[in-house]
């Protein structure tokens, strides 16, 4: 598509509705969304292409229609003004992409049952321990984290017996309460394994096109908002972390940054799961790959 084209698409999409109709915020001018899009990379880390101008307007117009503002400029000021702190986690929460859903890409779930725990609980077992910790990193609303709660479950006999606990973080506070609740449409439920589905969610009391995960699973996953250019609160060590569909937005320095973080935060030996349009190449040597997007800590 040429250069034109895609410059009558975003009129089309700011002009969308008539000046002064209710819900219509004045269309963004280059100097608006170079300054937003700054805010976006400082706060966290996501690089945004030209291209994706359309999207952060669409994303702040609702944001501003909440604030009852109709042009970008003094939202632009807020997020620069006294009121800063108060709004930037707003500010994130709608521009964050937070596209998920149960047992996304399967043969991740299948190594940590057939080769990554079974490596882990004898690793532990030689240590004199029985300790498991596994980290996921941009877990959104939470079917991540729910579906690796699911195979540990499965896999881990006794695993009363174990102190065992998954960290799920994201960086939009809005997903990590909802991942907090254990709710899902029960739509959602539909790529998780029949046994463990009938296992671990049932219909929900209160509203029977939703699903609650089981106590059990939900007992063993700590949700905490988390910017992973931050400071990191926990000490580690991690057995595996889950970082997968979150560093394809971010720049080469800030990936090389945020792996040297992980590798430095994870056993030797320990696994990363990255997403399927990711890759290490090039950014770190600290891991060596050990299947599709599967990748194991040597140094």
């Amino acid at each position: 598509m040429n250069k034109t084209l895609l410059k009558l698409k975003a009129e089309e999409v700011e002009n969308a509705l008539e000046p002064g109709a209710p819900g219509w915020v004045a269309p963004m001018s280059d100097r608006e969304f170079n300054f937003l899009r700054r805010v976006v990379k400082r706060h966290t880390g996501i690089a945004l292409a030209d291209y994706k101008r359309n999207m952060l307007y669409r994303r702040i117009s609702k944001r501003m229609r909440a604030l009852n503002m109709d042009e970008v400029k003094p939202y632009c000021e807020l997020l620069s003004g006294p009121k800063a702190a108060g709004e930037i986690p707003l500010f994130i929460n709608v521009v964050t992409t937070n596209k998920t859903s149960f047992f996304r890409e399967a043969h991740h779930f299948d190594h940590l049952a057939r080769i990554a725990l079974p490596t882990f609980i004898d690793e532990a077992a030689n240590r004199g321990s029985r300790r498991l910790r596994i980290w996921s990193a941009g877990c959104s609303s939470g079917e991540e984290p729910y579906s690796i709660a699911m195979i540990l479950q499965d896999s881990l006999k006794g695993l009363g017996q174990w102190d065992a606990k998954i960290l799920a973080t994201d960086i939009d506070t809005n997903m990590v309460e909802s991942g907090q609740q254990g709710l899902f449409p029960a739509d959602a439920m539909k790529p998780v394994p029949a046994p463990l589905r009938g296992r671990y969610a049932a219909p929900n009391s209160g509203d029977k096109s939703q699903v609650r995960m089981a106590t059990s699973i939900r007992s063993s996953i700590v949700f905490k908002p988390l910017n992973l250019l931050e400071a990191w609160p926990m000490n580690g060590p991690f057995d595996s972390i889950f970082c997968r569909n979150v560093v394809i937005y971010f720049d080469k320095p800030t990936q090389r940054i945020l792996f040297d973080r992980y590798a430095d935060i994870m056993r030797m030996g320990s696994v990363l799961y990255i997403g399927h349009s990711e890759s290490l190449y090039g950014i770190t040597e600290r891991f060596r790959a050990v299947g599709q997007s599967i990748y194991q800590k040597i140094a």
